[in-house]
């Protein structure tokens, strides 16, 4: 895939992307949260990119959502859902779910809504989710003991690339390699021509390095894992109580994790934690056998009377000897046992098995009191101890990076796995959570199969792509009220229709509950309904209500937003079923004079049903705009059953073909039989 092939993806934004390291699956799958960690993408960026690579690839236009109140309604569907993700990244992955036109992305995305709804939402799941995130890929590895070597520009250039934690270095002889193992505690030498030299430090000579960079940098893959560890971790824990199949062992990948210390090191190996300490205690173990012997020596000295002749004082004397000619003459076995306590108390404090020679030489044979450890002696141990530590660290690293490294891809599968089902599992709690069904879009069931029988018992025209729509038992959960306290709705419409009804009666309700059922089934997703028949259309325009009479000019931009509607509409026989628009008005009269705007809306009527559009427009005026239009008009209408205590009663599945009753003629209705005089009942004829 071509990068800069998604549209809206220009050169800049195509070489953000090439920093990843697969950003063509990134694109085909719509992998926002991994798109978002291009240089410069934020997450709605990646986001909208995700959406282009996926309209590109369905050869879809977009534009769905044709309004900016049916874009409200889209980004309302798209929030329940998403107010029910665990995760940042199904909440993001779910931006690349959108109304679309075209049957095949419909479908695609309906195969994963159902077996979404197959799930049971569990709460130990859920909780499990709360840990797991995108796998990182830490930047900042960098590695200061090693080098690589090469006499060859090109394989210079290739290593920087490859191996980045390290310096490479360009040699031209054997001597300016042992220059650089004298300065590096490891050099890999890439070219063959190096093998059998014989130089000084720890230089190997490995041309197969860059096809292997684990060997050489045990820190990648390790850094990797210890930056990640708690979010595999949480994935394996969503597998074991989701009941998930496992792309590798997770009691294996587990406890290889449980090596790994915080700071990329390994830990759980007692032979390494014995040199460690040793090295970080050797000081302190020194004072401490050196304090010992000569606690030793003074308490042997102060138990014993020592008598020396004047001859043998003299002699001494003479010969300039001090305290350690007469430690060496009185107390050579009290020094040698002091000596010995010093030494056992060194080896025994530090564990020391290897290095038990060398340590034994940081304290001298020869007598002196006060006695004083070998300065040099303990300089050598201490290398001895940080060369066998580094080591056996150095191996240990490259054991559990050949191991992790190795699970590597089942831990990227493991985390993408628990990831993707936060977004079905979202889905399914959505559906649960407003008994939600899959809708037959376009004719077609939710199985695939074609649809022989209408919602209202018409047959269909061999799973044609039916127009209009039909729901029954429609709730809407947008409603400021709680979900269960809604009032179901039943409504079918072929064609356009007039709906009509009183003040408060759920008119705007209605067309929200058509535009949100009709949004969802064009993102192929269940709608909160018992069922529900969606014909498939091109695009949804939704006009919401406007505040106010409009003035000429933006009442004249209006009209032409509705005769470019019109005109953009294909009227001919041969026009495809997916051309047709769906129109969503809601009490258009409110932008001019009542009689203008009863001849206006009847004449986008009789335009909208000649081109075989599907239309709801709510309107007070359904009357008058029947007598102005030329041709049959359906008027459904929000019926009133009437007051009861001072409230209205409504039923709230509009009524086919019948012109809702007002608000004033209940009133008058409810006067006339309680009123003894005929004012109320003539008054109640004029509603004839």
């Amino acid at each position: 895939m071509e990068l800069e092939s998604v549209s809206g993806v220009g050169e800049k934004t195509a070489a953000a992307l090439a920093e990843l390291d697969d950003p063509e699956r990134a694109l085909r799958e719509g992998d926002v949260a991994t798109l978002a960690q291009a240089p410069g993408i934020s997450e709605g960026r990646a986001a909208r990119i995700a959406r282009a690579a996926i309209r590109d690839e369905h050869d879809d236009p977009g534009g769905w959502a044709a309004t900016s109140r049916a874009r409200e309604i889209y980004r309302d569907a798209l929030g329940l859902i998403q107010d029910r993700t665990v995760t940042d990244y199904a909440r993001k992955r779910l931006e690349t779910i959108y109304p679309s036109r075209v049957p095949e992305r419909i479908e695609g995305v309906r195969e994963r809504a159902r077996a979404a709804m197959e799930r049971e939402p569990d709460d130990a799941v859920l909780e499990a989710l709360t840990g797991v995130e995108p796998l990182a890929d830490p930047s900042d590895v960098r590695v200061r003991d090693r080098c690589l070597a090469t006499t060859d520009a090109e394989r210079y250039a290739e290593a920087q690339a490859v191996i980045p934690e390290v310096t490479v270095e360009v040699v031209d002889d054997a001597r300016q390699l042992a220059e650089l193992g004298r300065s590096y505690a490891t050099v890999v030498a890439l070219d063959e021509s190096f093998a059998g030299l014989d130089v000084e430090g720890d230089v190997r000579v490995q041309p197969d390095a860059l096809e292997n960079p684990a060997d050489v940098v045990p820190e990648r893959p390790l850094a990797f894992f210890t930056r990640n560890r708690d979010r595999i971790r949480a994935a394996v824990a969503v597998h074991r109580v989701a009941d998930l199949d496992s792309p590798c062992d997770l009691d294996a990948l587990e406890s290889a994790l449980d090596r790994l210390a915080e700071d990329g090191s390994v830990r759980g190996d007692d032979e390494l934690d014995r040199l460690t300490v040793a090295v970080d205690d050797l000081d302190a173990a020194v004072s401490t056998a050196e304090s010992a012997a000569n606690d030793h020596l003074r308490a042997a000295i102060e138990e014993r009377d020592v008598t020396i002749e004047g001859t043998d004082l003299l002699s001494l004397v003479e010969r300039g000897a001090g305290v350690d000619s007469l430690l060496s003459r009185e107390l050579a076995d009290e020094y040698d046992a002091a000596i010995s306590k010093a030494r056992d108390r060194l080896i025994e404090t530090l564990g020391l098995t290897d290095t038990e020679a060398v340590a034994r030489r940081a304290f001298p044979d020869d007598p002196t009191y006060p006695v004083e450890h070998n300065e040099e002696a303990v300089s050598r141990l201490r290398e001895e101890l940080t060369a066998a530590r580094d080591q056996r660290a150095t191996r240990l690293k490259r054991e559990l990076a050949d191991d992790l490294a190795e699970m590597r891809g089942a831990a990227e599968s493991l985390v993408e796995t628990a990831l993707e089902l936060d977004v079905e599992l979202a889905i399914a709690r959505f559906a649960a959570d407003f008994d939600c069904t899959m809708p037959v879009v376009g004719g077609v069931e939710p199985e695939g199969r074609s649809t022989s029988e209408r919602s209202d018992g018409s047959e269909s025209r061999d799973g044609a792509d039916d127009p209009g729509f039909a729901i029954e038992g429609g709730r809407s959960p947008l409603l400021d009220v709680p979900f269960e306290a809604v009032e179901p709705v039943d409504y079918r419409v072929d064609g356009v229709a007039l709906l009509s009804g009183v003040n408060s009666g759920g008119k705007t309700s209605t067309l929200d509950l058509v535009a949100l059922v009709t949004t969802l089934a064009h993102m192929g997703l269940p709608v909160p309904a018992e069922s529900a028949r969606i014909g498939r259309v091109r695009e949804l325009h939704y006009h919401a209500k406007t505040q106010g009479t409009l003035d000429a000019g933006a009442f004249e931009a209006t009209l032409r937003d509705f005769g470019a509607l019109v005109a953009g509409v294909d009227e001919s026989p041969e026009a495809t079923r997916a051309d047709r628009v769906m129109v969503l008005v809601d009490e258009l009269e409110s932008i001019t004079e009542p009689g203008a705007a009863a001849t206006i809306v009847a004449g986008i009527l009789e335009a909208l049903a000649e081109r075989d559009a599907t239309g709801v427009f709510v309107s007070h005026l359904a009357g008058d705009i029947t007598d102005a239009a030329d041709a049959d008009l359906t008027v459904d209408g929000i019926q009133a059953e009437g007051l009861v205590d001072g409230e209205l009663r409504v039923n709230r599945s509009p009524v086919k073909g019948q012109l809702a009753r007002s608000t004033p003629e209940l009133i008058v209705e409810k006067l006339a039989d309680d009123a003894e005089s005929d004012f109320y009942g003539d008054l109640l004829g004029k509603f004839e």
